[in-house]
């Protein structure tokens, strides 16, 4: 049977890496938990129906910010658009989705419906949701690589000791410190804010703080790729 309308959402796959119940910070993922038909009590990426008198990239903020309060992207870009007719039920909607990244210090009030998942462990998700978060997922990774996008998951501040940890969680494999420092200095990704962190109870010397060069999206080098170790 011919679809009569067709109808636009657009879906934001927010990622922040975040300290859940494991020591080690994890990439993770903004879900709220669907408590109606179809898909009831699976998990779903916020976004919702595309208004007519609004663009894209206005729809998904402002549906961020009156769903799920979130107010804190440092990043936000469009990602793909899914057309299965059969992606939802009823009525042929399309989906655009987009990537947002929240720095690793916010923390966001959410509704109880709402809540953080490590994209390594995802819960059962609605529709093609986890797919979506797939692709996200593999996009935040290349461009890790080739650009300055870091910017949108650190702190203002950080010590490479803590720069390494939000890589390796993004990356989804062990970062070394020393060649991470190495490859953002040479491309003028990050530079020393000439302070250091507090001295932790163990003392010792503190760590430089760093600081990067700009917050704003830009390409550092069209080629580079950070490979896991060999």
């Amino acid at each position: 049977m011919a679809h009569r309308s067709t109808a636009h959402e657009v879906l934001a796959v927010v990622l922040q890496v975040r300290r859940l119940d494991t020591k080690n910070p994890q990439l993770s993922v903004l879900l709220w938990e669907r408590a109606m038909d179809p898909e009831r009590g699976a998990w779903a990426l916020p976004g919702g129906q595309l208004r007519h008198d609004e663009d894209m990239i206005s729809s998904v903020r402002r549906q961020l910010a009156e769903k799920v309060d979130l107010r804190e992207l440092a990043h936000l870009e469009q990602l793909a658009v899914f057309s299965d007719p059969a992606r939802v039920p009823g009525a042929r909607t399309i989906a655009s989705t987009f990537l947002g990244l929240v720095p690793s210090p916010a923390t966001p009030e959410l509704p109880p419906d709402t809540r953080w998942h490590p994209v390594s462990n995802l819960p059962p998700m609605a529709f093609d949701h986890g797919t979506m978060v797939e692709n996200a997922c593999a996009r935040l990774i290349a461009k890790l690589s080739y650009t300055n996008i870091g910017f949108a998951l650190a702190p203002k501040e950080f010590a490479l000791s803590t720069l390494r940890d939000i890589y390796s969680a993004a990356l989804g494999h062990p970062v070394d410190v020393t060649n991470l420092q190495r490859v953002l200095e040479r491309r003028q990704v990050i530079t020393r804010t000439g302070t250091t962190a507090r001295s932790g109870r163990s003392g010792g010397r503190p760590a430089a703080l760093y600081r990067f060069t700009e917050d704003r999206y830009r390409v550092t080098d069209e080629f580079a790729a950070l490979r896991p170790p060999g």
